[in-house]
Protein backbone atom coordinates (compact mmCIF):
# COMPACT_ATOMS: atom_id res chain seq x y z
CA UNK A 1 0.00 0.00 0.00
CA UNK A 2 1.43 3.27 -0.68
CA UNK A 3 2.00 6.32 1.45
CA UNK A 4 -0.49 8.17 -0.83
CA UNK A 5 -3.29 5.36 -0.38
CA UNK A 6 -2.47 4.91 3.23
CA UNK A 7 -2.95 8.97 3.56
CA UNK A 8 -6.42 8.61 1.48
CA UNK A 9 -7.90 6.13 3.77
CA UNK A 10 -6.59 7.36 7.10
CA UNK A 11 -8.44 10.43 6.30
CA UNK A 12 -12.00 8.63 5.33
CA UNK A 13 -11.95 6.63 8.62
CA UNK A 14 -11.20 10.66 10.14
CA UNK A 15 -14.51 11.50 8.40
CA UNK A 16 -16.66 9.08 9.01
CA UNK A 17 -19.39 9.46 12.21
CA UNK A 18 -18.40 6.39 14.19
CA UNK A 19 -14.88 6.69 14.07
CA UNK A 20 -13.65 5.57 17.47
CA UNK A 21 -11.30 8.82 17.87
CA UNK A 22 -14.60 11.35 17.37
CA UNK A 23 -15.70 13.10 20.35
CA UNK A 24 -18.94 11.28 21.92
CA UNK A 25 -22.26 12.40 21.36
CA UNK A 26 -22.99 14.54 23.90
CA UNK A 27 -26.51 13.71 26.26
CA UNK A 28 -29.25 16.17 25.95
CA UNK A 29 -29.43 18.27 28.90
CA UNK A 30 -32.94 17.68 31.19
CA UNK A 31 -35.62 19.58 30.90
CA UNK A 32 -35.38 21.11 27.41
CA UNK A 33 -39.18 21.34 27.42
CA UNK A 34 -42.09 21.88 29.86
CA UNK A 35 -43.34 18.98 32.15
CA UNK A 36 -46.38 17.38 32.57
CA UNK A 37 -47.79 16.18 36.53
CA UNK A 38 -50.74 14.08 35.95
CA UNK A 39 -53.59 14.77 38.87
CA UNK A 40 -55.43 11.48 39.92
CA UNK A 41 -58.59 13.97 40.50
CA UNK A 42 -60.88 16.12 38.80
CA UNK A 43 -59.76 20.23 39.05
CA UNK A 44 -60.70 22.50 42.28
CA UNK A 45 -60.62 19.95 45.19
CA UNK A 46 -58.15 19.69 48.00
CA UNK A 47 -55.58 17.46 46.24
CA UNK A 48 -55.75 19.58 42.76
CA UNK A 49 -54.59 22.57 44.88
CA UNK A 50 -52.06 21.95 46.52
CA UNK A 51 -50.51 20.44 43.38
CA UNK A 52 -50.70 23.06 41.66
CA UNK A 53 -49.25 25.35 43.95
CA UNK A 54 -45.89 22.63 43.86
CA UNK A 55 -45.99 22.42 40.13
CA UNK A 56 -45.99 26.40 40.52
CA UNK A 57 -42.40 26.39 42.11
CA UNK A 58 -41.20 23.44 41.01
CA UNK A 59 -41.09 24.77 37.51
CA UNK A 60 -39.37 28.07 38.41
CA UNK A 61 -36.17 25.61 39.86
CA UNK A 62 -36.68 23.48 36.48
CA UNK A 63 -36.78 26.49 34.63
CA UNK A 64 -39.62 25.04 32.40
CA UNK A 65 -43.38 25.04 32.72
CA UNK A 66 -45.21 21.90 35.10
CA UNK A 67 -48.37 21.85 33.56
CA UNK A 68 -51.41 19.96 35.70
CA UNK A 69 -52.93 17.64 33.74
CA UNK A 70 -56.32 16.20 35.45
CA UNK A 71 -57.10 12.61 35.00
CA UNK A 72 -59.95 11.20 37.66
CA UNK A 73 -61.73 8.36 37.50
CA UNK A 74 -61.76 4.69 39.00
CA UNK A 75 -60.03 5.80 42.44
CA UNK A 76 -56.52 7.28 41.00
CA UNK A 77 -56.53 4.41 38.60
CA UNK A 78 -57.08 6.32 35.43
CA UNK A 79 -54.42 9.15 36.44
CA UNK A 80 -51.72 6.43 37.54
CA UNK A 81 -52.46 4.35 34.63
CA UNK A 82 -51.50 7.35 32.47
CA UNK A 83 -48.12 7.47 34.07
CA UNK A 84 -47.46 3.96 34.23
CA UNK A 85 -47.87 3.96 30.33
CA UNK A 86 -45.62 7.43 29.56
CA UNK A 87 -41.92 7.39 28.53
CA UNK A 88 -39.19 7.38 31.51
CA UNK A 89 -37.73 10.25 30.40
CA UNK A 90 -39.00 12.53 33.12
CA UNK A 91 -41.31 14.75 31.26
CA UNK A 92 -44.48 13.19 32.94
CA UNK A 93 -44.52 12.99 36.41
CA UNK A 94 -47.89 11.75 38.87
CA UNK A 95 -49.05 14.07 42.11
CA UNK A 96 -49.63 10.80 43.72
CA UNK A 97 -51.85 10.79 46.75
CA UNK A 98 -53.25 7.31 49.59
CA UNK A 99 -55.66 6.17 46.93
CA UNK A 100 -52.24 5.00 45.00
CA UNK A 101 -51.62 2.73 47.72
CA UNK A 102 -54.91 1.75 49.00
CA UNK A 103 -56.02 0.72 45.24
CA UNK A 104 -53.26 -1.79 44.85
CA UNK A 105 -55.06 -4.09 47.91
CA UNK A 106 -59.03 -2.93 47.32
CA UNK A 107 -59.03 -3.59 43.49
CA UNK A 108 -58.74 -7.37 42.35
CA UNK A 109 -56.56 -6.35 39.65
CA UNK A 110 -54.56 -2.83 37.86
CA UNK A 111 -54.02 -1.72 34.53
CA UNK A 112 -50.30 -1.66 35.55
CA UNK A 113 -47.72 -3.22 38.44
CA UNK A 114 -47.07 -0.29 41.35
CA UNK A 115 -43.86 -1.37 41.32
CA UNK A 116 -42.06 -1.70 38.08
CA UNK A 117 -44.21 0.65 36.08
CA UNK A 118 -43.50 3.74 38.60
CA UNK A 119 -40.57 5.17 40.20
CA UNK A 120 -40.78 6.58 43.41
CA UNK A 121 -39.40 10.51 43.49
CA UNK A 122 -40.29 11.93 47.01
CA UNK A 123 -42.45 12.17 49.99
CA UNK A 124 -44.13 15.60 50.48
CA UNK A 125 -46.18 15.95 53.41
CA UNK A 126 -48.94 13.80 55.75
CA UNK A 127 -52.00 14.46 57.37
CA UNK A 128 -54.28 12.94 60.34
CA UNK A 129 -57.35 12.14 60.69
CA UNK A 130 -59.64 12.86 63.77
CA UNK A 131 -62.09 10.65 65.24
CA UNK A 132 -65.27 12.71 65.74
CA UNK A 133 -68.77 11.92 66.96
CA UNK A 134 -72.18 14.11 66.89
CA UNK A 135 -72.27 15.74 69.67
CA UNK A 136 -75.67 14.07 71.23
CA UNK A 137 -73.26 10.82 71.57
CA UNK A 138 -72.84 10.58 75.30
CA UNK A 139 -69.09 9.27 75.18
CA UNK A 140 -66.83 12.23 76.05
CA UNK A 141 -63.72 9.69 75.40
CA UNK A 142 -62.37 6.82 73.50
CA UNK A 143 -62.65 4.44 76.71
CA UNK A 144 -66.21 5.77 76.81
CA UNK A 145 -66.68 5.15 73.26
CA UNK A 146 -65.40 1.40 73.01
CA UNK A 147 -67.30 0.45 76.42
CA UNK A 148 -70.77 2.00 74.90
CA UNK A 149 -69.75 -0.03 71.76
CA UNK A 150 -69.46 -2.87 73.29
CA UNK A 151 -72.11 -2.86 75.65
CA UNK A 152 -74.31 -2.49 72.30
CA UNK A 153 -73.05 -4.40 69.41
CA UNK A 154 -73.88 -3.11 66.35
CA UNK A 155 -75.58 -0.39 67.82
CA UNK A 156 -72.88 2.30 66.20
CA UNK A 157 -72.73 3.38 62.92
CA UNK A 158 -69.70 5.16 61.41
CA UNK A 159 -69.17 7.24 58.14
CA UNK A 160 -67.39 7.21 55.20
CA UNK A 161 -66.23 8.73 52.10
CA UNK A 162 -66.85 5.40 50.43
CA UNK A 163 -66.02 1.72 50.59
CA UNK A 164 -62.39 1.38 50.19
CA UNK A 165 -61.36 5.05 51.44
CA UNK A 166 -58.96 6.18 54.00
CA UNK A 167 -62.01 6.94 56.44
CA UNK A 168 -63.40 3.75 55.64
CA UNK A 169 -60.45 1.66 56.48
CA UNK A 170 -59.66 3.74 59.58
CA UNK A 171 -62.73 2.91 60.97
CA UNK A 172 -62.09 -1.17 59.92
CA UNK A 173 -58.79 -0.50 61.63
CA UNK A 174 -60.34 1.03 64.97
CA UNK A 175 -62.92 -2.23 65.22
CA UNK A 176 -60.03 -4.78 64.41
CA UNK A 177 -57.89 -3.30 67.35
CA UNK A 178 -61.10 -2.23 69.85
CA UNK A 179 -62.68 -5.67 69.13
CA UNK A 180 -65.94 -3.93 68.35
CA UNK A 181 -68.61 -4.33 66.42
CA UNK A 182 -69.32 -0.98 63.97
CA UNK A 183 -71.53 -0.78 61.52
CA UNK A 184 -69.99 0.83 58.44
CA UNK A 185 -71.83 3.28 56.81
CA UNK A 186 -70.38 4.32 52.77
CA UNK A 187 -71.64 7.86 51.35
CA UNK A 188 -70.77 8.87 47.77
CA UNK A 189 -68.32 11.42 49.24
CA UNK A 190 -67.29 13.09 52.12
CA UNK A 191 -69.30 16.33 52.20
CA UNK A 192 -72.55 13.75 52.23
CA UNK A 193 -71.62 11.56 55.36
CA UNK A 194 -70.34 14.75 56.83
CA UNK A 195 -74.15 16.30 56.41
CA UNK A 196 -75.38 12.80 57.98
CA UNK A 197 -72.86 13.01 60.97
CA UNK A 198 -74.17 16.37 62.15
CA UNK A 199 -77.76 15.51 62.04
CA UNK A 200 -77.71 12.48 63.93
CA UNK A 201 -77.93 9.87 61.41
CA UNK A 202 -74.95 8.34 61.90
CA UNK A 203 -72.84 8.13 65.23
CA UNK A 204 -68.82 9.21 64.13
CA UNK A 205 -66.39 9.27 61.43
CA UNK A 206 -62.69 9.54 60.73
CA UNK A 207 -62.54 12.75 59.35
CA UNK A 208 -59.79 15.55 58.55
CA UNK A 209 -59.68 18.16 61.10
CA UNK A 210 -60.09 20.96 58.14
CA UNK A 211 -63.37 19.38 57.03
CA UNK A 212 -65.00 19.02 60.28
CA UNK A 213 -63.66 22.39 62.22
CA UNK A 214 -66.40 24.80 61.74
CA UNK A 215 -68.90 21.66 63.41
CA UNK A 216 -66.46 21.25 66.04
CA UNK A 217 -66.47 25.05 66.72
CA UNK A 218 -69.89 25.37 66.55
CA UNK A 219 -70.51 21.96 69.27
CA UNK A 220 -72.03 19.96 66.59
CA UNK A 221 -69.57 17.84 66.81
CA UNK A 222 -66.68 16.41 69.25
CA UNK A 223 -63.43 15.31 68.54
CA UNK A 224 -62.24 11.93 70.48
CA UNK A 225 -58.60 11.16 69.64
CA UNK A 226 -56.48 11.36 66.47
CA UNK A 227 -54.42 9.05 64.49
CA UNK A 228 -51.33 10.78 64.17
CA UNK A 229 -48.54 9.02 66.51
CA UNK A 230 -47.88 12.33 68.18
CA UNK A 231 -50.89 15.33 69.44
CA UNK A 232 -51.91 17.96 67.04
CA UNK A 233 -50.68 21.51 67.52
CA UNK A 234 -54.05 22.41 66.87
CA UNK A 235 -55.77 20.01 68.89
CA UNK A 236 -53.15 19.55 71.86
CA UNK A 237 -56.07 18.87 74.29
CA UNK A 238 -57.01 15.66 71.83
CA UNK A 239 -55.01 12.71 73.03
CA UNK A 240 -53.73 9.84 69.99
CA UNK A 241 -55.24 6.63 69.83
CA UNK A 242 -51.95 5.35 70.36
CA UNK A 243 -51.75 6.89 74.16
CA UNK A 244 -55.36 6.11 74.53
CA UNK A 245 -54.06 2.46 74.69
CA UNK A 246 -53.94 1.62 71.28
CA UNK A 247 -49.98 0.70 70.26
CA UNK A 248 -49.14 2.09 67.22
CA UNK A 249 -52.39 2.76 65.82
CA UNK A 250 -51.20 5.74 63.31
CA UNK A 251 -53.57 6.33 59.68
CA UNK A 252 -52.25 8.90 57.60
CA UNK A 253 -53.28 10.38 54.07
CA UNK A 254 -50.11 11.30 51.82
CA UNK A 255 -48.85 13.15 49.35
CA UNK A 256 -46.42 12.42 47.03
CA UNK A 257 -44.43 12.69 43.80
CA UNK A 258 -43.65 9.70 41.11
CA UNK A 259 -42.32 8.86 37.85
CA UNK A 260 -42.97 6.05 35.17
CA UNK A 261 -40.60 3.31 36.13
CA UNK A 262 -37.19 3.36 34.37
CA UNK A 263 -36.60 7.04 34.71
CA UNK A 264 -32.66 7.93 34.80
CA UNK A 265 -31.95 8.42 38.49
CA UNK A 266 -30.04 11.15 37.79
CA UNK A 267 -33.14 13.14 36.76
CA UNK A 268 -34.83 11.47 39.83
CA UNK A 269 -32.26 12.99 42.14
CA UNK A 270 -32.80 16.07 40.29
CA UNK A 271 -36.66 16.20 40.71
CA UNK A 272 -36.35 14.77 44.47
CA UNK A 273 -33.71 17.72 45.32
CA UNK A 274 -35.90 20.67 43.80
CA UNK A 275 -39.22 19.21 45.75
CA UNK A 276 -37.49 19.56 48.79
CA UNK A 277 -36.11 22.90 48.05
CA UNK A 278 -39.89 23.48 47.09
CA UNK A 279 -41.49 22.25 50.50
CA UNK A 280 -39.20 24.47 52.19
CA UNK A 281 -40.98 27.45 50.84
CA UNK A 282 -43.28 29.41 53.40
CA UNK A 283 -46.07 29.58 50.68
CA UNK A 284 -46.12 25.60 50.31
CA UNK A 285 -45.97 24.63 54.01
CA UNK A 286 -49.11 26.94 54.28
CA UNK A 287 -50.76 25.81 51.22
CA UNK A 288 -50.63 21.81 52.34
CA UNK A 289 -51.31 23.43 56.29
CA UNK A 290 -54.64 24.21 54.61
CA UNK A 291 -55.68 20.85 53.92
CA UNK A 292 -54.07 19.76 57.00
CA UNK A 293 -51.12 18.32 55.79
CA UNK A 294 -47.64 18.61 57.04
CA UNK A 295 -44.59 18.64 55.38
CA UNK A 296 -42.47 15.22 55.40
CA UNK A 297 -40.06 14.73 52.92
CA UNK A 298 -38.73 11.79 52.36
CA UNK A 299 -35.87 10.97 48.80
CA UNK A 300 -36.65 8.25 46.24
CA UNK A 301 -35.24 5.29 48.22
CA UNK A 302 -36.81 6.07 51.54
CA UNK A 303 -40.13 6.96 50.02
CA UNK A 304 -40.23 3.57 48.37
CA UNK A 305 -39.38 1.98 51.78
CA UNK A 306 -42.51 3.98 52.83
CA UNK A 307 -45.30 3.12 49.79
CA UNK A 308 -44.24 -0.72 50.85
CA UNK A 309 -45.08 -0.10 54.51
CA UNK A 310 -48.48 1.32 53.69
CA UNK A 311 -48.87 -0.95 51.25
CA UNK A 312 -48.72 -4.02 53.73
CA UNK A 313 -50.70 -2.13 56.25
CA UNK A 314 -53.83 -1.40 53.83
CA UNK A 315 -53.76 -5.28 52.56
CA UNK A 316 -53.94 -6.63 56.47
CA UNK A 317 -56.50 -4.19 57.16
CA UNK A 318 -58.43 -4.87 54.25
CA UNK A 319 -57.68 -8.59 54.29
CA UNK A 320 -58.71 -8.94 58.13
CA UNK A 321 -62.25 -6.69 57.20
CA UNK A 322 -62.95 -8.25 53.94
CA UNK A 323 -63.25 -4.34 52.96
CA UNK A 324 -64.33 -4.29 49.06
CA UNK A 325 -64.88 -1.16 46.48
CA UNK A 326 -68.24 -0.57 45.18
Amino acid sequence: MTATLSCRLAAIALAAPGFLCAPAAQAQPWPVRPVRMIVPFAPGGATDIIARSVAQQLAGRLGQSVVIENKPGAGTIVGNAEVAKSRPDGYTLLFAPTPFVISQVVYPSLPYDPQRDFTPVSLLATSPFILVVNAGLAPRSIADLVARAKAKPGSLTFASAGNGTVPHLAGELFKQRAGLDLVHVPYKGGGPALIDLVAGQVAMMFATPIEVAPHLQSGKLRVLGTTAMQRLPALPEVPTLNESGYADFEVLSFFGVLAPGGTPAEIVQRIAADLAAVMELPEVRERFALQSASARVLGPAPFAAFLLRERDKWADIVKRSGAKVD
